[in-house]
């Protein structure tokens, strides 16, 4: 009996040493309130633009396909093994804006995400090629039925197609291809913005009467040749296609892109504000998703407003993003150690882009931010004379950003998907519409 004491007493001791090692709190400070606001604040004040005014824009663009010769494991819903066939290729697509002293490249990718390791990858094989560019301003489509092999860590391993070093090197080659094309083509552009409002194709997926985000954004660039670019974001989520599709896709941004294609030489879908937001298709395979694909460029073709882009600045800043640390809950009120958290997901720094191309701003989010906070954003831009682009998955990743009032609830995106813990949603708000009021300076 006093063995068996023994025992019990002893597996008591190790599960609460365990419980101690691997469980905490959450840290329910206001985030006003923290260093990590702070320190924030301050990098705000101390944000420059680089840049410049020529009184010109140039802007070039090509793509290179990255498509894997052996598949690769599928990416997102669950871990799916790897594609048995190519529905549609994967590409690497570049945009350059700028003139002779000032260059920012917009890539964009048929991936998931843009995983920060892929990033300085991408970023180290552009810097020792000395490709003549200031600035890198990430964006994925957010296909739920891209390939895998970008995503390290253990849970990368498990669930998220792992890293291929090998399939790494051969997208910064087709990214290299495609930069060094685009900079060859570059010409003088003139540019303009489209806005069309597509609601009846988008919802809200975490509380069905809640505001969504309806438009369709594009920059459209014009070389003196006639030729002409469509840089495109929408809010809604690339999840058409059924988590038993086995094929590698893009989803309904490739398809939206290749309409858009029948009336611009080039096109590029980056994911915008996609938290919280699903797509309203009509079915989940290729057939219904090509029609979705067309819908949505109908509502292009027919319900748009249209204005040139005034201005010739070309202006780029990077914002560090600071944060509390990883609270991923086990419960309302428990999370794993921060310890825990970072060597099952690895390190994620956050950070806004902020490009200015004349009366264009654009904003790049590491998080997945929620469309309900769009028109407030918008509506403020706006005032300031400024177009507005907010987009996702720009080399960092920190989860979604849902409102506030939603974190204490049973809510995969507001529980399972908040990595950095209750108050973000409101700190996301302030930062950003700080930086449309900075990005509204020059």
């Amino acid at each position: 009996m006093k063995v068996l004491l023994k025992i019990v007493i002893g597996c008591f001791i190790f599960l609460l040493a365990l419980a101690l090692l691997t469980i905490t709190t959450v840290d329910w400070t206001p985030y006003k309130e923290t260093t990590y606001y702070k320190q924030t604040l301050q990098s705000l004040e101390n944000l420059a633009f680089e840049g410049t005014d020529n009184g010109y824009v140039l802007g070039g663009w090509a793509k290179a396909n990255i498509t894997p010769d052996t598949p690769a494991n599928l990416v997102a819903y669950r871990p799916r093994g790897p594609y048995e066939f190519v529905e549609d290729s994967s590409y690497v697509k570049a945009i350059i804006v700028g003139n002779n002293k000032f260059k920012v490249a917009f890539l964009n990718y048929e991936l998931l995400i843009v995983h920060p390791q892929l990033a300085q990858a991408l970023r180290s094989a552009i810097n020792e090629q000395k490709l003549p560019l200031d600035h890198i301003y990430f964006t994925a489509t957010h296909t739920h039925s891209g390939m895998g092999g970008t995503i390290p860590g253990p849970v990368g391993k498990i669930a998220m197609g792992g890293w291929d070093e090998s399939l790494v090197k051969d997208i910064a080659k087709g990214t290299l291809s495609a930069l060094t094309k685009a900079l060859n083509n570059m010409d003088t552009v003139s540019l303009h913005t489209k806005k069309s409002e597509a609601a009846n194709f988008v919802s809200n997926r975490l509380i069905a009467s809640d505001p969504i985000d309806p438009y369709i954004r594009q920059l459209i660039l014009k070389k003196n040749n006639g030729s002409t670019c469509s840089f495109t974001t929408y809010s809604a989520h690339a999840t058409c296609l059924s988590s038993k599709f086995m094929g590698l896709s893009g989803d309904y941004p490739y398809y939206l892109s290749e309409a858009l294609e029948s009336r611009h030489e080039f096109a590029v879908f980056a994911a915008g504000a996609v938290g919280s937001h699903r797509p309203k298709a009509p079915g989940n395979d290729i057939k219904s998703i090509q029609q979705y694909a067309s819908s949505l460029d109908s509502v292009v073709r027919s319900n748009t407003i249209d204005e040139a882009v005034m201005g010739s600045q070309v202006l780029a800043a990077k914002l560090p993003l600071k944060l509390r640390s990883p609270h991923y809950r086990i419960s309302d009120n428990l999370r794993l150690r921060p310890w825990l958290f970072n060597w099952a997901i690895g390190d994620n720094p956050a950070y806004f882009d902020v490009i200015r191309i004349g009366d264009a701003l654009f904003i790049s989010s590491s998080g997945e931010v929620s469309g309900v906070f769009y028109k407030a954003w918008e509506e403020q831009a706006n005032a300031l004379g400024l177009s507005l682009f907010v987009t996702t998955f720009n080399g960092g990743y920190i989860g979604y950003i849902t409102p506030d009032k939603y974190y204490s609830g049973d809510y995969y995106e507001a529980r399972d998907m908040n990595f950095y813990g209750p108050y973000n949603g409101d700190y996301f708000k302030e930062i950003v519409s700080d930086l449309i009021a900075f990005g509204a300076k020059r």
